[in-house]
């Protein structure tokens, strides 16, 4: 059961099968400035794209500059809002470099309502006593610690804003550790709890909603390099996720937060 102390709407209700009926009106994140994290490619690209079929101005943020190109210009062709890019690369970011992109959002935008961290690294598939342990702290430094300095950067500018959401990408393998996932999933463990302190720091204090999605088995580079025998005609594609995140990021989450929800059921 979820259960959320500040929500009038029947939470039990809100599970996997209530996130795949949902259905997103027309133009509903119009006006919003949303930021994507690993906006070039798979599900932060698709992510970046229908967040801007819905009427959002998307800020694009990665760490390769043509992959974000080309989703801008996707955006542009389609008659989508006109999305900005911010490239950055969050293997070797500082502080500062977090600080100066919310000052750069914030001449160019004054605010936000929305911020998807998709970013993540996958890392190596290996025993933990193998693990090498400077990929260990680049898995790290990309997965969490990238997500915890950027929030912490934005924070000012999402509370401008009566509701904006905050959304962590989780993984099962978060919840329940699982041999030879590593650091990613030690990484993910650390979301899902990173998520969970700062939904409850905001409780009663901000309009802020803070969540995460686990988005399951899903047809993406990381999951053909996780899974390389597997047939990729057989998982799922992003774009058959994206109502589920949709309903995060628009208003009919407004008053949920601190919650864990699965895209799919379990199949890890």
């Amino acid at each position: 059961m979820l259960e959320n102390k500040n929500n009038n709407r029947d939470i039990e209700m809100i599970d996997s099968e209530f996130l795949a009926q949902y259905k997103a009106r027309e133009n509903m994140l119009r006006d919003k400035i949303i930021l994507v994290t690993g906006a070039g490619d798979g599900i932060g690209k698709t992510a970046a794209l229908t967040f801007a079929k819905y009427g959002a101005t998307v800020i694009l943020v990665g760490r390769t500059i043509a992959k974000l190109e080309i989703v801008y210009d996707e955006i542009e062709q389609s008659g989508y809002p006109k999305s900005a890019i911010f490239p950055i690369n969050f293997e070797s970011a500082t502080e500062q470099d977090y600080t100066s992109l919310a000052e750069a959002i914030d001449r160019e935008f004054g605010q936000m309502h929305g911020l998807l961290h998709n970013a993540s690294e996958l890392g190596p598939r290996s025993p933990l006593n193998q693990y090498d342990a400077e990929l260990w702290n680049k898995v790290i430094q990309v997965n969490i610690t990238a997500p915890f300095l950027l929030t912490k950067a934005l924070l000012p500018l999402l509370e401008k804003d009566k509701g904006a959401s905050i959304v962590f990408t989780g993984a099962s393998v978060g919840r329940h550790g699982k041999a030879y996932w590593g650091g990613y999933a030690v990484s993910k463990a650390a979301t899902e709890n990173l998520m969970q302190v700062l939904a409850d720091e905001l409780d009663g204090i901000s309009k802020i909603r803070v969540n995460s999605i686990d988005p399951g088995a899903t047809r993406t580079r990381m999951r053909a390099t996780a899974y390389p025998a597997e047939d990729p005609a057989q998982i799922t594609s992003p774009n058959e996720l994206m109502n589920r995140y949709l309903f995060l990021m628009g208003p009919d989450s407004e008053l949920i937060t601190g919650q864990q929800f699965d895209a799919q059921p379990a199949d890890e």
